[in-house]
């Protein structure tokens, strides 16, 4: 590939300014990925797609989930806190946990826990259900199991089930009740778990979720109930179990001033405690690390000012600080970083399937009879002599004409006909004035909005709502590049659609260094043409956020992993939804309708309309499409 080539697309979709390495182009015009950052490995994502089509019968949308990336951010987050508490001679070790909510997948948190051993991690759960399937799991000895959120009786019971299985489990108290439920069970039963306050925090964090924090915050005991908390477990006799000090104050902090204020709040707050004799040892930070979805080292929503270890060295230099000056001891500091372990590992690949006309696209030059209205002969006259000079002022009487144009229409002055040619000819007009406006160095705003109304729209074979429902929900950006043709010149700008009926299933922001894009660009595409494009890092949040909005279901998955020789191997395949799986989600039998559709034909039989072979025929091919893909397939016979 060119170097010029490469430098435009580098600015068209920044892979090397968020991909941290996992991601670049390739010097075919293709996206290449590392299992770790700074391998020498890398394999091409289009010949992976080309295979899994043709060998392995997948179709997109299709999930690509490359585990060894969770593996390399997981050790990338245990060295660089480990790298920050031999800098700073800090006393307490790292114990990293996965929050289960942040994509509850079986293949990730096992995934996960194959590196328990090495790196300590545990899980974190907020529910009964994730509880249930954290319980089971085999964790390294001295890793924790965290359980967050609001509790009942059946969540104590669950914690405690899993405190006699061996594990190290610490109950976070949300709640003074929570606190007097635990103390009963273990008064009645013997058994206690770990006991953790959740410390409601003044700082706040930044960014979306900068409401996780502060006075307001759904969760967090307040200074008052946290001394309740203690005196209470002194007065059953069970202070020896307070273990750990839990603090949040949202994820995806986009800026590091805002980490250093909280980690200092939450330092001095269990210095205070351990001073009062407290038993305390861990320090939970939660969340906050941020990904760079746009790769602009910013503090806009969808980045952050910071990396890895910069965010370590601040935690851990501000928690040494507090504590040294408290002169109590280092704790154990546990971290929820999961958006930063999962983003990465996941593409969602989807495909280009048609057009949506905006406006009339490759049609004859329009002739002009001597019996056209004026307003016809007038937009013919400003089509045919636009320049760089006057394009400004013939785009502003187009306009005039095309308001004209249809007052006449609606008054029954002109024809359908003569409707249809007069709006061919504003489109040209547009089309040619964004033209020239491009050649200039600064072009008027309005040619930014009409660049957004002229750009194509893509049919994308995908919901946003099931694998990228953030895009939709908060705005969140996510980088989307054609993982092929990229050694080809981009001469279009489109938006995206969905498949969904929701005018919500578009993407019409992308990101930029410098500002969102309303338009992506993108090669010329053909119909029938294979076109590929990548959402990625979606790998966080987007799974288990995801709806069934219209009843399309789960796409097909692809397991990938790299060898030591650089070849990959599809590890695992995995189904996507069938019209059965999504009928029987919405609370349909599909029994019952097939029995009801066979009622129909069989109606029709015995009124004569319909013969008994074709009815059979049809009720056949009924009970077939139940194992039909949710998503677009054929495109015809």
């Amino acid at each position: 590939m060119q170097d010029e080539q490469l430098q435009r697309v580098q600015a068209a979709y920044g892979v090397e300014n968020w991909s941290a390495g996992y991601f670049e182009v390739g010097p075919e015009g293709t996206i290449l990925v590392r299992p770790a950052r700074g391998d020498s490995r890398s394999v091409d994502l289009k010949k992976i797609i080309d295979e899994l089509i043709r060998d392995r019968k997948v179709q997109t949308p299709l999930l690509l989930r490359f585990p060894q990336i969770l593996t390399n951010q997981l050790r990338i987050l245990a060295h660089s806190y480990q790298r920050a508490m031999t800098e700073y001679g800090f006393q307490g070790t790292h114990f990293p946990v996965f929050p289960m909510k942040v994509n509850p997948r079986r293949e990730v948190i096992e995934e996960f826990l194959r590196d328990s051993a090495r790196c300590r991690v545990g899980l974190e759960c907020g529910s009964k259900a994730e509880l249930y399937a954290a319980v089971a799991q085999t964790q390294a000895e001295e890793s924790l199991l965290i359980c967050n959120g609001f509790k009942d009786a059946e969540f104590i019971e669950l914690a405690l089930l899993a405190v006699q299985s061996g594990k190290r489990v610490v109950v976070v108290v949300e709640k003074l009740s929570e606190l007097r439920l635990i103390i009963q069970y273990a008064e009645q039963t013997g058994v206690v778990p770990w006991i953790g306050l959740r410390a409601k925090l003044y700082s706040r964090g930044s960014g979306k979720w900068a409401a996780s924090g502060g006075d307001a915050a759904k969760f967090g005991l307040t200074t008052s109930e946290i001394l309740d908390c203690v005196r209470l477990l002194k007065a059953h006799r069970l202070e020896g179990q307070l273990k750990l000090l839990h603090s949040h104050i949202g994820s995806q902090i986009t800026d590091i001033k805002r980490v250093k204020n909280a980690i200092k709040e939450a330092a001095r707050v269990y210095a205070k405690l351990r001073l009062m004799g407290s038993t305390i040892e861990y320090m939970d930070i939660g969340g906050g690390l941020g990904v760079d979805y746009d790769g602009s080292k910013t503090r806009s929503e969808s980045s952050m000012n910071y990396g890895v270890q910069e965010f370590a060295n601040d935690v851990i230099y501000t928690i040494k600080a507090v504590c040294d000056e408290e002169g109590v001891p280092h704790p154990n500091v546990v971290t929820e970083s999961g958006r930063m372990m999962t983003a990465y590992h996941a593409v969602c690949i989807t495909s280009i399937r048609d057009e949506i006309e905006t406006f009339a696209e490759d049609v004859p030059e329009v002739q002009i009879d001597a019996d056209d209205p004026q307003v016809i002969s007038e937009l013919k006259e400003l089509c045919d002599h636009i320049t760089g000079k006057n394009y400004v002022e013939y785009y502003h009487d187009a306009q005039e004409h095309k308001d004209s144009l249809h007052t006449q229409f609606n008054l029954g002055l002109i024809s359908l006909e003569d409707r249809a040619k007069g709006e061919v000819l504003f489109w040209e007009i547009c089309a040619r004035a964004l033209h020239h406006s491009e050649d200039e160095r600064f072009p008027a705003e309005e040619f930014a909005d009409l660049k957004k109304i002229l750009a194509a729209k893509y049919l994308c074979n995908f919901s946003l709502f099931r694998s990228a429902p953030d895009s939709w929900a908060i705005r969140q950006l996510f980088p989307i590049v054609p993982i092929h043709r990229l050694n080809e010149p981009m001469t279009d700008y489109a938006t995206l659609v969905d498949v969904t009926c929701d005018s919500d299933g578009k993407i019409d922001h992308f990101i930029d260094l410098r500002d969102d894009k309303e338009t992506l660009e993108i090669h010329k595409w053909e119909p029938g043409q294979a076109y590929f494009l990548g959402i990625f890092l979606v790998g966080a949040y987007q799974e288990v956020m995801g709806s069934f909005h219209n009843l399309f279901g789960l796409p097909d998955e692809a397991h990938i992993a790299i060898d030591d020789a650089g070849r990959y191997h599809v590890t695992k395949i995995i189904a996507g939804s069938r019209i059965a799986d999504m009928v029987s989600f919405a609370r349909y039998d599909k029994g019952q309708l097939q029995d009801l559709y066979r009622q129909h034909l069989d109606a029709r039989v015995e009124a004569g309309r319909l013969t008994r072979e074709a009815a059979d025929a049809l009720a056949e091919e009924y009970v077939k499409a139940a194992q039909g893909v949710t998503y677009l397939s054929r495109t015809g016979l």
